[in-house]
């Protein structure tokens, strides 16, 4: 009997540890997290190139970070649906750019809704990608 009475209160002790352990495991927001670097960087490749302005944006609740305007860099970054392609989908057909190779690579790097981010996309010349982005709030910095 003493024995039995020591395994069930083992057992207790087993299942309200694994309940506290699984409370502890609840996300502390609703909200995935989603903090970001943003890089505008001189060359055709951001890792060997030059960086000429990068910023930071948090977008979970609020919208926060070193970039100028968060709130409209995040609604930009939302209308991407997770597609940093689609930032590339709007270009100004009205405008002329150059046709000399002086590469700028843009990067975004970081969390975006709970996943991993690590995109990049070259322009010839910054022309090109001002023609591109097409005044895009998050590479306004």
């Amino acid at each position: 009997m003493r024995y039995r009475l020591a395994t069930v209160s083992a057992a207790a002790l087993l299942c309200l540890a694994g309940a506290t352990g699984a409370a502890q495991a609840k996300p502390t927001s609703l909200y995935a997290p989603s903090a970001m670097v943003f890089s505008i960087t001189q060359g055709d490749d951001a890792a060997t190139g030059t960086v000429l302005r990068a910023t930071t944006l948090s977008c979970a609740y609020t919208a926060e970070g070193t970039h100028p305007a968060p709130r409209a860099a995040c609604d930009a970054l939302n209308a991407t649906g997770g597609e940093f392609n689609r930032l590339l989908a709007a270009p100004n057909p009205d405008r002329a750019c150059p046709m000399h190779y002086d590469p700028v690579t843009v990067t975004a790097d970081g969390v975006w809704r709970g996943s991993r981010v690590a995109w990049q996309h070259t322009f010839s010349n910054a022309c090109e990608m001002s023609a591109t982005l097409n005044g895009n709030a998050l590479y306004a910095f």
